[in-house]
């Protein structure tokens, strides 16, 4: 049987949430996906003892999105 420790859980995880993201044609259900996907990643990049580059890329990635996310509902609430 192959084991799999909880960290390689979180990163296929991640993984699972980004890709699948992009499945959705509605982009606002895209970015949210997205969104956690890139939260579960730096779980994984901390869980890594500390992957600053996975942290810092998934932490911008995580700002755009809300960026978008926020724009997308101020626009509907007009």
């Amino acid at each position: 049987m192959i084991e799999i420790s909880s960290t390689e859980s979180v990163g296929y995880l991640a993984m699972v949430l980004v890709v699948s993201s992009f499945i959705f044609k509605d982009i606002t259900k895209l970015r949210i996906i997205n969104l956690f996907g890139a939260v579960a990643f730096i779980i994984y990049g901390f869980m890594l003892d500390i992957a600053w580059p996975v942290i810092f890329t998934n932490s911008i990635i995580i700002a755009i999105q809300v960026y978008h996310l926020i724009k997308a509902k101020k626009s509907t609430d007009e």
